[in-house]
C-alpha cells in the first residue's frame, strides 16, 4: 500500500496543489481568456519537464494524465487550442516517451491493432458525401482510437513502483478539482434552471452533461481509491471532502453514465482490494467501506433535496412528472441499431470512417455522432473493426495472467469499457486509463530506497 510520510512538507505540498488548482477554476472563471493561455503554459511547462529530465520517472505518463484530466475544462471554457488537441497531446506525449525508452516487443497485438485501422480510412475517403470534409471526420472520429493504441504501445509491461502510479492518478485528479470549481461558480440556483430529468447543460458548465459527469466520475473513483491506499489522516480527510463535492457536481449533471462507471469501478476495487490486502488492512475495511457509504447516502440525499427530487425520478428512468420513460438508454439503443445495420450491410469493408453519421441521416433522418465506440468501429471498419475490438478486449486479459501486480487493472478495465459504451471515446480518457491497465507495478529498488532514508 503507499504511505505517505507524516511530516508538515508532504501535507502542505498536497493542500499547495489543491489551492493551485481551486485558484485555477476561479479565475478562469472571472477571466475565461486565461483558459487558453494556462493550457499553452502547461503544455510547454510538461514538455520542458520531460525533456529536461530525460523521461527517467515516466514524466510522459504524468504530462499525459494532466493534459487528458484537463480536457473538459479546456473544451468547456475555450482553452483547448483545437477540440481533439488533447488526444493529440497524449499522443504526442505517449510518442516521446517511447523515443527515449522504446516499448516492450511483446506489445506488438497493439501494432496490429493500429493496423486495423488504416482501412477505414481509404473506404472513409470513397464512401464520404461530397462536401463532407473528410479530414475533420477522421480526426474525430479516429483520433481516440489511435490515442488508445499509442498509449498501450508505451504502458505496455511498463514497470513502475505503486508511488508512481499515485502520482499520474494525482496528476488526473487535480485539473478535475479545477473542473469541480469552475461548476460551483457557474452553475446557477438549481430551483431556477431544473424543470426536467434530461442531462443538464446549466450544471455541467454550459458544456456536455455526459463528458462532465464522465471525467467527475473517474475523480471519484481516483479519490475514492486513495482513501484505502494512501496512509495519511489528513489527506483523507481532504480526499473524502473532495468525493463528497465532486460526486455531488456529477449527480446534478443528470448523466448517469459517469457516476454508474464509478460505482461499478469503485465495486470491483473493493473485490480486489480486500483479496490483496493483508490482516492490518483487512481489519480496517469494514469500518472505511461504511464510513464511505455513509459520505455517498448523504451525497445523494443533498443532491435530492438541492434537485427537488428530479434526480430520483432520473436514475428511476421517469419524467418530471414521474411517468416512466419509454427508452431508458435516451436515444442511444436506436443509434445502436442503425450503426449494427450498417456494419450487417458492409461486414468486411464497412462503411468507413465518420461515414456513420450520414448513413444514419440517410436512414432516420437524424445527423448524430454516436455514443457507441464498438458499434461505431464495427459500422465503420467491418471485419477490421472486429479484429481491433478483439484485440482490445483480449490482450490485456492475456497480460493480466502473466502479470497480476496492477491494483487497478480491473478497475480501469471497466472504466475503458464502459465509458465507450456510452460516451463512445469523446474523450482522451477511456485510451489513457486503458494505457494504465498495462502498467506493471514493482516494488522500490532496495538500493535506491536505503539512498532516500540517507538523504
Amino acid at each position: 500500500m503507499v504511505k505517505l510520510k507524516r511530516n508538515p512538507i508532504t501535507k502542505i505540498t498536497y493542500i499547495q496543489l489543491l489551492l493551485l488548482h481551486i485558484g485555477m477554476g476561479v479565475l478562469v472563471y472571472l477571466a475565461e481568456f486565461a483558459s487558453k493561455f494556462l493550457f499553452i503554459g502547461i503544455f510547454l511547462y510538461f514538455l520542458y519537464r520531460v525533456f529536461s529530465s530525460g523521461n527517467k520517472k515516466d514524466e510522459v505518463l504524468l504530462a499525459a494524465g494532466y493534459i487528458m484530466g484537463y480536457e473538459v475544462f479546456s473544451r468547456m471554457t475555450g482553452g483547448a487550442l483545437t477540440y481533439e488537441f488533447a488526444k493529440y497531446a497524449v499522443i504526442l506525449f505517449m510518442t516521446i516517451g517511447m523515443f527515449f525508452k522504446g516499448f516492450k516487443r511483446q506489445s506488438w497485438p497493439y501494432a496490429f491493432y493500429l493496423l486495423f485501422l488504416v482501412p477505414g480510412i481509404l473506404f472513409s475517403a470513397m464512401n464520404l458525401n461530397y462536401g463532407t470534409n473528410v479530414a475533420n471526420a477522421i480526426g474525430f472520429n479516429l483520433s481516440g482510437p489511435i490515442c488508445l493504441g499509442i498509449a498501450a504501445l508505451y504502458c505496455y509491461g511498463r514497470k513502475m513502483p505503486a508511488a508512481r502510479l499515485q502520482g499520474i492518478l494525482l496528476a488526473i485528479l487535480l485539473p478535475i478539482v479545477t473542473t469541480a470549481t469552475y461548476l460551483y461558480l457557474y452553475t446557477p440556483d438549481l430551483k431556477n434552471i431544473l424543470t426536467n430529468t434530461e442531462s443538464n447543460f446549466a450544471t455541467s458548465g454550459g458544456f456536455g452533461p455526459n463528458q462532465v459527469a464522465t471525467i467527475l466520475g473517474l475523480g471519484m473513483f481516483i479519490l475514492f481509491s486513495r482513501f484505502f491506499l494512501i496512509k495519511n489522516r489528513l489527506v483523507n480527510i481532504i480526499d473524502l471532502s473532495l468525493l463528497g463535492y465532486i460526486g455531488y457536481r456529477a449527480i446534478i449533471t443528470f448523466s448517469r453514465g459517469g457516476v454508474i462507471t464509478a460505482l461499478a469501478c469503485a465495486l470491483i476495487f473493493l473485490v480486489v482490494y480486500f483479496y490483496k490486502s493483508g490482516r492490518r488492512e483487512r481489519s480496517a475495511f469494514v469500518p472505511k467501506v461504511a464510513f464511505v457509504a455513509v459520505l455517498m447516502l448523504l451525497t445523494w440525499i443533498v443532491s435530492s433535496v438541492a434537485t427537488m427530487g428530479l434526480i430520483d425520478k432520473r436514475y428511476a428512468n421517469q419524467d418530471a412528472a414521474g411517468r416512466e420513460e419509454q427508452d431508458i438508454t435516451t436515444g442511444r439503443t436506436e443509434l445502436l441499431q442503425t450503426e449494427l445495420q450498417a456494419f450487417f450491410d458492409n461486414p468486411i469493408t464497412g462503411i468507413g470512417i465518420g461515414k456513420a453519421k450520414e448513413f444514419r441521416l440517410e436512414r432516420l433522418g437524424e445527423y448524430a455522432a454516436s455514443h457507441n465506440e464498438v458499434s461505431r468501429i464495427l459500422s465503420e471498419h467491418g471485419i477490421f473493426g472486429i479484429g481491433a475490438l478483439g484485440i482490445l478486449m483480449i490482450s490485456p486479459l492475456a497480460f493480466r495472467l502473466r502479470n497480476r501486480s496492477n491494483l487497478y487493472f480491473f478497475s480501469f478495465y471497466v472504466f475503458w469499457f464502459l465509458t465507450i459504451n456510452h460516451s463512445s471515446m469523446r474523450l482522451a480518457a477511456p485510451a489513457f486509463m486503458y494505457g494504465l491497465i498495462l502498467i506493471a507495478v514493482v516494488k522500490p529498488n532496495a538500493k535506491n530506497s536505503l539512498r532516500r532514508k540517507q538523504a
